[in-house]
């Protein structure tokens, strides 16, 4: 009888709950971006500020570190903030990684991971990665991230212990995968969410979740920057903006802390929908591969089989048919590379800093070579020759077959991201620095390079994989602009901004190259004749996707053009009339380069680590 006692007095009260501290403080900084021009000075002074509150217990810093992602910048938020003489958490935010020139490694080198947990007050803090990574579109919390916390919570001493999560990025469908981590917090206990991001302060709610975005630490238009000092007090929190060296405000929000006790929630909220597949029966998925890492590139075909690769570092090989894979390389980083093969060997390079060639047949290391800083670019084999660049401002021309250097031009401002272009005996690229190069493929000397103009680096043409037709390349960019320029000798020929369909970093070219397909803002996919003097439209689809960021190629192929989308649905539009053939989503995050087969068959991937097998 005692025993049975026992069992029900420590399963009907609450005596798992920890003893929550009456009241603590700590400073909540978001958005420093260093790497703009007050950013240093004005994290500086958040710095001396919180170390002369003595009643701060811990600072939380929820993303967008730097302005472009860039070591430099990384290296000097972290001598900033290494001054605070009090634990620190830090998560990157869509700057930090979106424009990664190391694929993300920097950070996770830098501040020592991309993720925290830690536990203060009875409270459990945890923070993910928010994406995008290294691929224009909505956030997405990476894969990594997305098992880290499954494992994290379900590993939890006390499965009652109240949570608080730090996110970057709003908990809304501005991030791709947020009903993942909204569904993995309902399972514990959580309690309040905390983001960044949109620069100001405000009270908000994330499926009744009660959430509060900071504002950003740049002053901005005003003297000064600032932050907020959170204060629990029982199981009230109070937020009030500091003005640091000067004065706090009155408070602006106020949260109440509670066991929702989602488990039991019955409210039906918005998750994303399949149904277009049940109106395209036609399209089945042969087989579909769920990676546990994310895939940020394309892929590469031989024979019967495709080679791909993830955010773990693997490069692999899969059967077409049976959709499993035949073997795995590992690599010391990140992959952000779409591979390229000549049947015999496969290439590749990797944010460890090496190019790689690997056997195709099962995958052993043939040759590697090493770069001054990581690869996110990726290589083309043409003319007997490997081409690729790197972040450390080379583009360099190997010999495949032993990996011995050719030509090494290093004068590339800014790093390299895209596949070049080879044409007429030349090669093209864009990189991070506004800049567009045409080099001899041969020698390596610069034919030319043009400067967008712009001072901003996040627009330059380097995220879209140029084409050429008829002596003209063409390119798009961030900055909204299309490009054509005489090949030989780099003279613009037209470049034009379209006001009501803006372009931006996907295109491709027909296979009559009588075209180049661009893929706008709105979600059109627009035919650029390659002929004409200027920017004429004489093709159209019958699509519109909405608004879409997806820098993913257009690609045509036996008549069937295929359009990305960063909703993880894959559109299929009749190159002759234009008209939709099918839609099909495989999943909620954005769709990489595609690799159609044949016209009645397709290898697609996501950033989320889905692989599907259509016909």
């Amino acid at each position: 009888m005692n025993r049975i006692l026992v069992f029900i007095c420590c399963t009907c009260l609450p005596i798992f709950l920890p003893a929550q501290n009456k009241s603590f403080k700590f400073a909540f900084v978001s958005d420093t971006h260093i790497g703009n021009e007050s950013a240093s000075s004005d994290l500086k002074r958040t710095v001396l500020d919180i170390n002369k509150d003595s009643t701060l217990k811990f600072t939380i810093i929820s993303g967008d570190i730097t302005e472009f992602g860039s070591d430099e910048e990384l290296q000097t938020a972290k001598e900033i903030l290494s001054d605070l003489i009090m634990p620190w958490y830090i998560i990157p935010g869509n700057h930090d990684m979106n424009w990664s020139e190391s694929g993300g490694n920097s950070f996770k080198k830098i501040f020592g991971s991309e993720t925290f947990s830690f536990s203060y007050g009875g409270y459990l803090f945890l923070g993910t990665n928010c994406g995008p990574n290294m691929r224009m579109g909505p956030g997405q919390v990476p894969k990594e991230n997305i098992v880290w916390l499954e494992s994290t919570l379900t590993n939890m001493p006390n499965k009652y212990q109240p949570v608080i999560f730090v996110n970057h990025y709003p908990q809304d469908p501005a991030l791709n995968n947020w009903f993942e981590v909204i569904d993995l917090l309902k399972k514990r206990n959580i309690q309040m969410i905390l983001c960044g991001h949109g620069h100001s302060n405000h009270l908000l709610s994330f499926e009744n979740i009660p959430a509060v975005m900071g504002r950003s630490n740049l002053k901005a238009k005003d003297s000064i920057g600032g932050y907020n000092i959170v204060e629990f007090n029982g199981n009230e929190v109070t937020f009030r903006e500091r003005k640091p060296l000067i004065f706090t405000q009155p408070k602006w929000a106020t949260v109440t802390l509670e066991d929702h006790h989602f488990k039991n929630d019955k409210k039906v909220y918005f998750r994303p929908s399949y149904s277009v597949n049940n109106t395209y029966p036609n399209i089945k998925e042969v087989w579909k591969y769920n990676d546990q890492s994310d895939i940020g590139t394309g892929f590469a075909l031989s024979g019967n089989s495709i080679i791909g690769t993830n955010t773990s570092g693997n490069i692999y090989s899969i059967d077409i048919t049976t959709g499993k894979k035949i073997w795995t390389f590992n690599t010391g980083g990140k992959v952000y590379s779409s591979p390229a093969t000549n049947n015999k060997y496969v290439y590749i390079g990797s944010t460890d800093g090496f190019i790689y060639c690997l056997k195709m047949e099962n995958g052993k290391l043939v040759w590697k070579y090493k770069t001054n800083k990581p690869i996110v670019a990726s290589p083309l084999i043409a003319d007997g020759i490997l081409f690729m660049g790197s972040s450390d401002g080379h583009f360099r021309a190997l010999n495949p077959t032993d990996g011995t250097l050719i030509w090494d031009y290093d004068q590339v401002k800014g790093f390299v991201q895209t596949k070049p272009l080879y044409y007429n005996g030349n090669v093209f690229f864009g990189a991070w620095g506004r800049e567009f190069y045409s080099l001899n493929a041969k020698t390596g000397t610069l034919n030319w390079k043009w400067d967008n103009g712009q001072n901003n680096r996040m627009y330059s043409p380097a995220a879209c994989v140029p084409v050429a037709a008829k002596g003209k390349v063409f390119i798009v960019a961030p900055d909204r602009f299309m490009t054509a320029f005489n090949s030989n000798s780099g003279k613009v020929l037209w470049r034009k901004y379209l006001d009501s369909s803006w372009v931006r970093e996907s295109m491709g070219l027909s296979n009559d190259s009588s075209l180049v397909f661009v893929k706008t803002m709105q979600g059109e996919v627009l035919g650029i004749s390659t002929a004409a003097d200027s920017m004429l439209i004489s093709w159209k689809a019958d699509l519109k996707i909405g608004y879409e960021l997806d820098p993913a190629p257009v690609i045509e192929k036996e008549g069937v053009i295929y359009v990305p989308s960063n909703s993880g649905t894959i559109y299929a539009v009749d190159r002759n009339s234009g008209k939709l053939l099918w839609i099909h989503k495989i999943s909620n995050s954005l769709i990489n380069p595609i690799l159609p087969l044949s016209k009645n068959s397709v290898i697609a991937s996501s950033t989320d680590g889905t692989i599907v097998y259509l016909k």
